[in-house]
């Protein structure tokens, strides 16, 4: 069951920031915490939602733009970083960079600026699904936007990628 979402402030003023105060963010009081969730709570497929998973590189944060269906090949971020030592981020380090809790990063509207990678595959889908700054709440865009509103650079970094 979805409804009317009550977005997260922060997301709430990404979105008006960025032109998007039209699109709707849809909440899900079951939750979306894992990609499973929201694929299942949406009715799309896995590989149409995007998991905003944030690494560390030589110490920096760094967000990469997954679908659902894959996972990160931690040297595929290495190598298109140009050879940073990478690492996934623990919780604290999610939430000081992001301003928000694992489970409801969106792909942009943080606490920090962070570079972006987002995996090519996200572009086999006319449509995607992000988390909207809640482990209950998601939006829908267009990947190319998605991308774009991001910041992010396209690269090859989803495991098989290679």
């Amino acid at each position: 069951m979805t409804q009317s979402a009550t977005v997260h402030p922060r997301f709430a003023q990404a979105l008006t920031a960025r032109g998007l105060g039209h699109v709707e963010v849809r909440t899900f009081p079951d939750g979306t915490r894992t990609a499973a969730d929201a694929a299942a709570a949406i009715g799309c497929e896995l590989s149409q939602i995007v998991k905003s998973l944030v690494f560390t590189a030589d110490g920096a944060p760094v967000l990469v733009l997954m679908d659902g269906a894959s996972r990160v090949d931690v040297g595929l971020v290495r190598d298109a970083l140009g050879g940073a030592a990478v690492g996934r981020a623990d919780a604290d380090t999610v939430r000081t960079a992001t301003g928000y809790a694992i489970g409801g990063v969106p792909p942009f509207g943080h606490v920090t600026e962070m570079r972006v990678l987002a995996d090519r595959g996200l572009l086999r889908h006319t449509a995607v699904w992000a988390a909207a700054g809640t482990p209950h709440s998601v939006f829908e865009l267009a990947p190319t936007t998605l991308i774009e509103q991001a910041g992010g650079t396209l690269a090859d970094v989803r495991e098989g990628a290679a």
